[in-house]
Formats: structure tokens, C-alpha cells, sequence
């Protein structure tokens, strides 16, 4: 500010103050309006076995729970949040917090399946690259830290446009349930 050291400054008698100091003021974070986390934030714990998602998921109907690929140990499922479109994640069946944890057969498929979705989003949406990772545990950032998962993030050349640079905001055009149909339709056939 011009005045220095948080000393006002006027204006034509007017003292301007310095608005970087007021509520409500832009900064560098973005909000995203997320009501449905009121409960995980005010109940501050991880969602026990029978709340898990990943344990329910499997229960439901595939475009219900937005599965788009089961195998005999491991399932593929579109992000309800995605970083990009067609975010997935590969998840064992087993309720089992970290990747040591894991049976070499669950290994083995989280594995395949992940190639096998590599190469599923290449052809539906023509990516240019991926994110992969799974976040062990809630220090490391993991949202659902009970229930091991790895993230598939699609990537394009062109997916940094104005809106995460400029206005810091991911654009998301297409709908779930178009993108689980999508990427369903061009699975293998096991």
C-alpha cells in the first residue's frame, strides 16, 4: 500500500484504506460451494465401514453408483467430484486403508484395470496424458482414507485453458452419467 506500514493514505480528503484487509475481498483461493461436506467437516472423521462409498458402491446398480468396469477383485468407477472429466478411480472391494495392504491378486488387478482404463479413456476421449496416484492415508490427502483407491486423471495439451489460469476454476462439459455411459460402452468385454 502506498502509505506503508499500514499507514492510511488520503485521497482528495478521503482516507483509502487498503482493501486487502476486508472480508470477502478475491485472493489467490477459490471457493467451491460444497455443502454436502458439512457433515465430514462438522463430524471431522472418516465414514466407518458400513458408510464407506467404496464399500456401497458395488452393492447399487452400475450408473447408479457410476461403476463402469467390474473385476473379481478390484472395480472401476467414475470420481464424484473429478478433477477433470472422466476422473476415475480403481478401487479393491476389500476395505483395506493402504496399497501394503493389499493381496498380490488385488494388486494385480488394480494394475490391469488401470491399463485397461489408460487405454479406454484414450480412445473415448482422446487424452493426451494422466495423472495417476492413490494418497495413502489422510496426512497424504486422502479423502476417503479408509478404503484404498487410485486415482485416473485423463489430461489434454489444451486442458489449461483461461479458466483454471485466469479465474481458477476447472470447466467440467460433460455430465456424469454421459461420461460413466461413454467410457462403460468402450470397456473390453473380459
Amino acid at each position: 500500500m502506498p502509505g506503508g506500514d499500514d499507514m492510511p493514505v488520503d485521497f482528495d480528503g478521503v482516507e483509502i484504506t487498503d482493501s486487502s484487509t476486508m472480508a470477502g475481498v478475491p485472493d489467490e483461493f477459490q471457493r467451491l460451494w460444497t455443502p454436502h461436506r458439512m457433515v465430514y467437516i462438522q463430524n471431522g472423521t472418516q465414514p466407518g465401514e458400513a458408510e464407506c462409498p467404496f464399500c456401497i458402491a458395488p452393492t447399487l446398480d452400475d450408473e447408479q453408483s457410476l461403476i463402469v468396469a467390474r473385476g473379481v477383485h478390484a472395480y472401476v468407477l467414475l470420481n464424484l467430484f473429478p478433477y477433470n472429466s472422466g476422473h476415475l478411480l480403481v478401487c479393491p472391494y476389500r476395505h483395506i486403508p493402504l496399497y501394503d495392504e493389499a493381496t498380490p491378486e488385488e494388486t494385480a488387478e488394480i494394475a490391469s484395470l488401470t491399463q485397461t482404463a489408460m487405454r479406454v479413456l484414450r480412445t473415448v476421449s482422446r487424452c493426451d496424458g494422466y495423472n495417476l496416484g492413490m494418497n495413502q492415508g489422510r496426512i497424504a490427502g486422502a479423502g476417503i482414507a479408509d478404503h484404498l483407491h487410485q486415482h485416473i486423471v485423463p489430461r489434454w495439451a489444451t486442458d489449461a485453458n483461461f479458466f483454471p489460469i485466469i479465474a481458477k476454476t476447472k470447466a467440467l462439459p460433460q455430465l456424469l452419467g454421459e461420461v460413466r455411459a461413454a467410457v462403460a460402452a468402450a470397456w473390453p468385454v473380459a
